[in-house]
């Protein structure tokens, strides 16, 4: 007589999307599995190793016997203070590092925790699409619904506040924001912003703005951060990570910083789910945002390099396709004979060329395919190669 129990999941899980990047990484095992020499330009995990100075900090931080033990759970102040440091250097922007500044494993974590401290049953998280397939998720997670904010090439990529219907505004406790923004690549201006800080003041609404991508842009048109426009910090908060800018996607460290209570609530949703960063990973977070400057501008020139290898491949091609100002993504428009997913399979099956469809961004992602500039020029160049004969 078999004693094994039903195992039935959560309605919240049964109704998720299947979950995009998974899905694109059985696609890549698969073509490893045929022996498919690969290129793979989907997934923005840079290729670029950490910088050396930040590896030597995390090396002798680990043999400190004194980061073995439980870390803190708001982050170390030390390492708070370096954020709140590196935002007055790069935005002008003061933080109170033991208030205004949470560290957090990694930006997606914060993310997908928010919801849990500010969305009641029934509340609305107003969330752009195409967009990070997180923030709906967290929303659903969370016990309410998403709200899609379609981002159109005619509007820049920028959502609509007015074609917010007011029942939807009604509800609405959280609204995220992401520039420059993946998978468009687009940028904000400050009359974004400051359009965005009155619509979420007028109704009450707080603000997650992920700049995960703000340190990733080219000849020097330096993205801004939301917080730089006045009354930012009294509707919402920054989510930034290490991630992409010092290539430590692996790592898992980033921090959120801003309006105090926000920062408390989602704090109090970590302190009971999570027991904070390892502190030698901290010490070497610390380590990375003192990072001097030509470092940095050595990466973003990698990949300005990528970048215009595969503008200038795909757009003689005849593919349509913007140049980017920052990210390290470029959105491109699918050929009128395919959808997203259908060219994606296309080039995947003829080429052994990787990308993202559009449309797991989101609906009004449809029509496009997302390339990251996360492999050499070389491999770049032989990838436009493969794409040219097979179109």
């Amino acid at each position: 007589m078999s004693r094994r129990i039903s195992v039935e999941l959560a309605k919240r899980v049964k109704d998720l999307p299947p979950y995009l990047f998974a899905a694109i990484d059985r696609m890549k095992r698969d073509a490893i599995a045929k022996d498919v020499d690969l290129i793979d330009l989907s997934i923005g995990d840079p290729d670029i190793p950490t910088p050396e100075h930040i590896v030597q900090r995390m090396k002798k931080a680990v043999e400190n016997p004194a980061h073995h033990r439980y870390p803190s759970y708001e982050g170390m102040l030390s390492f708070r203070q370096a954020v709140a440091d590196w935002y007055k250097r790069r935005f002008h922007v003061s933080l109170d590092p033991k208030t205004e500044v949470l560290s957090l494993i990694g930006s997606k974590e914060g993310i997908g925790h928010i919801p849990l401290a500010f969305i009641n049953p029934g509340d609305v998280a107003l969330v752009p699409s195409p967009g990070y397939p997180v923030y709906p998720v967290a929303a659903l997670f969370a016990g309410g619904r998403a709200h899609l904010m379609p981002l159109l090439r005619k509007n820049n990529f920028l959502p609509d506040l007015k074609a917010i219907p007011a029942g939807v505004i009604k509800k609405a406790r959280l609204m995220f924001i992401n520039y420059p923004n993946n998978p468009t690549s687009a940028v904000a201006g400050r009359g974004f912003y400051e359009d965005i800080i009155n619509f979420a003041a007028k109704n009450n609404i707080i603000v997650c703005h992920d700049a995960a991508y703000s340190e990733i842009y080219y000849n020097n048109q330096k993205p801004l951060s939301f917080l730089q426009i006045p009354g930012a910090k009294d509707v919402g908060i920054e989510f930034h990570s290490l991630s992409k800018t010092y290539n430590m996607t692996g790592w898992r460290i980033g921090f959120a910083v801003g309006n105090e209570k926000v920062i408390a609530g989602l704090g109090k949703v970590k302190t009971n789910l999570d027991s904070g960063i390892f502190q030698a990973v901290q010490e070497a977070g610390l380590e990375a945002l003192n990072t001097e400057e030509p470092v940095l501008e050595k990466i973003r020139n990698r990949y300005q390099e990528r970048r215009d290898a595969l503008y200038h491949g795909l757009k003689k091609i005849g593919l349509e396709v913007e140049k980017p100002k920052a990210t390290f993504y470029l959105w491109v428009r699918a050929p009128k004979n395919f959808d997203s997913s259908g060219f994606v399979a296309h080039l995947l099956e003829k080429t052994g060329v990787l990308a993202t469809p559009g449309s797991g961004f989101g609906a009004p992602g449809e029509g496009y395919v997302r390339f990251a500039l996360t492999v050499p020029v070389k491999r770049i160049k032989e990838a436009v190669e493969r794409i040219k004969r097979r179109i």
